[in-house]
């Protein structure tokens, strides 16, 4: 007998986990209406600063919907792209319309934004980036899921460095209830000069 409860528990949970599974499809729909400023396969575009989204980890897509829903992200007067993309979460739906969404764009091909970088030092970008980042994002900033760190790598230099500077000035990651901004906020105070910024993104860009 409790073979057979644990059976059917088992079978619950996993008719449980069909039900939940996102909707690729409604996903993609949903996704029509940032197509604008993420490109039609979610490569991002540097002249209206849309970051890449396609390969994304999903977790992390879900994460900052809901951040921009919440307010806990684009709050602040001067993050104008950030107030914008919370405008663009709040029409989704619901919880399930987020992760449809995250679901789609984690699926689609990873796409590559190409900076010139020509005038950087790369030696000096990969000692910093291991110092200050790796740990987190991984060597070749492929990101952690088990640590909820994102990709970096196919980001545009633009659009890493305006990041990296909102989160130093307090623009990004001061919500109360933003834990994970809060910790990228600390790391955003270790790299000690533009030019070792500058560096470090070019780092990432080379990935």
């Amino acid at each position: 007998m409790r073979q057979f409860l644990m059976l059917c528990a088992g079978l619950m949970l996993a008719l449980a986990n069909v039900v939940q599974a996102a909707d690729t499809s409604a996903g993609e729909k949903a996704y029509a209406s940032c197509v604008a400023c993420h490109g039609a396969s979610g490569e991002g575009s540097v002249a209206l600063g849309g970051p890449a989204l396609a390969g994304q980890h999903e977790a992390y897509l879900v994460r900052q919907l809901t951040n921009f829903r919440a307010g806990l992200r684009g709050a602040d007067a001067s993050d104008v792209r950030g107030m914008q993309m919370r405008g663009m979460a709040a029409a989704l739906a619901d919880d399930t319309a987020v992760g449809d969404v995250a679901a789609y764009l984690a699926g689609l091909p990873q796409q590559v934004q190409s900076t010139e970088t020509a005038d950087a030092d790369m030696r000096n970008g990969e000692n910093q980036y291991n110092g200050a980042c790796g740990a987190c994002h991984g060597g070749q900033a492929q990101g952690n899921v088990g640590l909820s760190s994102p990709r970096l790598a196919g980001l545009d230099a633009g659009y890493l460095k305006l990041q990296y500077q909102n989160f130093a000035a307090g623009i990004r990651g001061a919500h109360p209830d933003d834990r994970l901004g809060q910790q990228m906020k600390m790391m955003a105070t270790m790299l000690s000069s533009e030019k070792d910024l500058d560096d470090v993104v070019a780092f990432i860009v080379s990935q």
